[in-house]
């Protein structure tokens, strides 16, 4: 069994019981103690469990929790600048795009900033600072007022209304959390509302999310899996995560990371949209 597999199990096996113990997981995938060590390691520093002294428990994060910006921006750096070049593919010279706030999206803002006669909504902060820096005269660029959050988003009502009156090609929507219950999901009730109306502007739904987003579950759901016209993941993404995607949206994009971060492959699965 590959590393990501016994990964997937162990995680499975956290969610399902609670706790995990190393002597036991050893004994039955007949590995050493420090195998199975390293494997919580990895599953700890995505934050998809927590060590503690002999095996690992569920994390049991808060649904309303909400990192900041900051604190986000430093985690999955080669997931997620392999996501947005593969993503910023999608994008034809000329069009009205949007871009969520989220530390994805901003990524992909860098990646945009030479595609000439765009018009970019967004209702982030930092995405509006990039194409800002970039200063091409032939781009027009929109930020919405409102509420600023943790993430560095502005939301609430005169995001709403702002976002109410366009119409979008592609929006580019970042998430905190992918569960097959509870679809598209962030802790920030008015997060949610914005994103919503981001959702309803456009044509097109393209959801940029690494693999750790899968099984969390923020406080409001954006939308069902099937309301996503492309997700674009990482291959790290656990095979039930695939599966379900695969199932559940139009297309499914799995990019391939390289060394230094860039797009080196990418398969698309077509799915069923429901």
């Amino acid at each position: 069994m590959l590393a990501r597999q016994r990964q997937a199990v162990i995680l499975e096996r956290v969610r399902a019981t609670g706790g995990v113990r190393v002597t036991e997981l050893a004994a039955e995938f007949g590995v050493s103690d420090m195998t199975i060590r390293r494997d919580l390691d990895t599953l700890h520093a995505q934050g998809r469990l927590a060590k503690v002294h002999g095996g690992a428990t569920v994390t049991d994060p808060s649904s309303a929790d909400e990192p900041g910006f900051d604190a986000k921006s430093v985690r999955q750096l080669p997931e997620k600048a392999a996501i947005a070049a593969h993503a910023a593919r999608l994008v034809r010279p000329g069009s009205a795009v949007a871009l969520s706030a989220g530390t994805t999206t901003a990524e992909l803002a860098r990646r945009l900033v030479g595609v000439p006669g765009l018009t970019v909504v967004t209702n982030s902060l930092r995405v509006a600072e990039v194409f800002h820096g970039a200063d091409r005269s032939d781009q027009t660029v929109i930020l919405t007022g409102g509420i600023r959050t943790p993430s560095d988003a502005l939301v609430g009502p005169l995001a709403v209304a702002a976002i109410g009156s366009l119409h979008l090609d592609l929006l580019f929507l970042g998430v905190h959390g992918i569960s097959e219950r509870a679809g598209f999901t962030t802790p920030n009730l008015m997060e949610a509302e914005t994103n919503r109306a981001l959702v309803a502007a456009a044509d097109r739904l393209v959801v940029l999310a690494d693999h750790t987003k899968w099984g969390l579950v923020g406080l409001c759901s954006i939308g069902e899996l099937g309301s996503a016209d492309v997700v674009v993941v990482d291959d790290r993404l656990p095979d039930e995560g695939q599966r379900t995607l695969a199932e559940q949206v139009e297309e499914l994009i799995v990019v391939t990371r390289s060394a230094g971060g860039r797009a080196t492959g990418a398969t698309a699965t077509e799915g069923t949209a429901t």
